[in-house]
């Protein structure tokens, strides 16, 4: 019988070995002690080590540090393993290539049911990832929403920097979502599942920084009548966001690139000294480099943070980025038990011209605003705030097409691209906010915009 033919071949090692490495996904079973007893061909070329190389070698030293990182279910003795968990992973090759992995581990259990290794099931991901930035098919990466060549950089930006543990400084001007990128940096790290733990420098009062940093320990200054953790202390092992550093006075920035230089603080009113381990990510809206040349700012501490510099575009130099901007956050506001709600042309067009001085963040409160304001489902240009009803009246209304554009050009681009507006101003050779403005002027000539 065929059937008993079969059964016999999975009994036998050598055929499920054969089976297994015929998958298109990488498996990795070790046991509770992390010794590995199972390497698939597929983990072979996902991870570039052979199969020689890690068998009966534990997890940590096989690949010289957790496979995946803070991720790891057998990191500490005390080991917890849910019957099943899901989460991605970045990992760097053998090769120095960093790749992005969705991981799958399950318990393992014998025919008695007691529980003896986990078997990890790997998809290697990064190509799908790349593909999509490379053809521009991605609206967004990791809560942070845009389509724009300038925010598909910043996103490749985040990838490549997935496998490294560099220091990040992020500028860019107040509401452009610095402290979105830093999480989104921390999250596509080995350091993904510890703390991602932001400071607002700016916002924490003189007296208090050094202690709200480094902790401090009981009977430190009056109120302290106990010992707390830093900031540092508790970001152990993951990130922590600096946001505004240049407002860090002069003393601060001494303590800060000594614990940058050491990873070794003092708590305020301590006499030990305390190390930890954490990824450092800066971030600033003013000229961090023209701080360092007013003698505001340290130039050795600059040098520590600026070590990988990212730029964040202000909304105004990705406005084709605004029409995705608005329905994201549409739809947030619907799921809050809100009215549905959309956005008139005239709104939309308004909002398209607008500088947007507050970037993402003033996008964001204007249509909270005008979702208060409107008496219908459809936000009004009536609806936005004062400052748009003043840009309106200085506007002087234009006459006649686009030089660039006309009717039967516009029509053929969208019935080619079906009604696909991106690929059809690119098919056009403008940017999405002339072709949003054209439809926007013209709305009987062509079918309606949907947001």
């Amino acid at each position: 019988m065929p059937e008993k033919k079969f059964k016999r071949l999975l009994n036998s090692e050598k055929t499920l070995t054969r089976i297994l490495d015929n998958l298109k996904e990488g498996i990795i079973a070790h046991d509770l002690n992390r010794r590995i007893f199972f390497f698939n061909r597929e983990a072979e070329r996902i991870t570039g080590y052979k199969r020689d190389e890690i068998l009966n070698a534990d997890c940590h030293q096989a690949f010289g540090e957790p496979f995946c990182g803070e991720r790891c279910l057998f990191k500490n003795e005390n080991v917890i393993v849910p019957d099943t968990t899901e989460y991605p992973v970045s990992f760097v090759t053998k090769d120095g290539e960093t790749r992005s992995i969705a991981m799958s581990v399950s318990k393992m259990r014998d025919e008695a049911g007691e529980v003896f290794g986990v078997i990890a099931f790997m998809k290697d991901i990064s190509d799908i990832v790349s593909f999509r930035l490379r053809h521009e098919e991605i609206t967004g990466y990791a809560n942070i929403v845009g389509h724009d060549h300038k925010m598909l950089q910043v996103f490749q930006q985040i990838r490549d920097l997935s496998g490294y543990d560099y220091p990040v400084h992020i500028y860019g001007e107040t509401g452009t979502g610095k402290e979105l990128v830093a999480e989104a940096i921390h999250a596509a790290s080995c350091r993904a599942g510890a703390p991602f733990v932001p400071i607002n420098c700016g916002a924490l009062p003189e007296g208090l920084i050094e202690s709200e940093l480094f902790g401090h320990v009981r009977g430190a200054f009056t109120g302290a009548i106990r010992d707390k953790k830093g900031r540092f202390e508790l970001a152990d092992g993951g990130t922590v966001l600096l946001d505004e550093v240049a407002e860090l006075s002069k003393e601060m920035q001494v303590k800060l690139l000594r614990f940058l230089q050491t990873g070794k603080f003092e708590k305020v009113g301590g006499e030990q000294t305390n190390s930890v381990n954490v990824r450092i990510i800066s971030a600033t809206n003013s000229d961090l480099k023209k701080e360092v040349k007013n003698k505001n700012f340290r130039e050795d501490l600059y040098y520590r943070l600026n070590v990988i510099p990212l730029h964040l575009p202000a909304l105004r130099e990705r406005k084709n980025d605004i029409p995705l901007l608005v329905a994201y956050f549409l739809k947030q506001f619907g799921g809050d038990g809100g009215k549905p709600v959309s956005v008139s042309k005239e709104a939309l067009s308004l909002m398209m011209d607008y500088a947007w001085p507050g970037n993402v963040r003033q996008l964001q409160n204007a249509l909270q605003y005008a979702i208060v304001k409107s008496s219908g489902n459809i936000i009004q240009a009536r609806d936005l705030p004062m400052e748009f009803s003043e840009m309106q009246a200085r506007i002087v209304p234009r006459r006649g097409p686009s030089k660039k554009l006309d009717f039967a050009s516009v029509q053929a681009a969208l019935e080619k691209t079906g009604h696909n507006k991106a690929k059809a101003a690119r098919l056009l050779g403008v940017g999405r906010a002339t072709l949003y403005r054209f439809l926007n002027e013209f709305p009987d000539a062509l079918p309606e915009m949907e947001l």
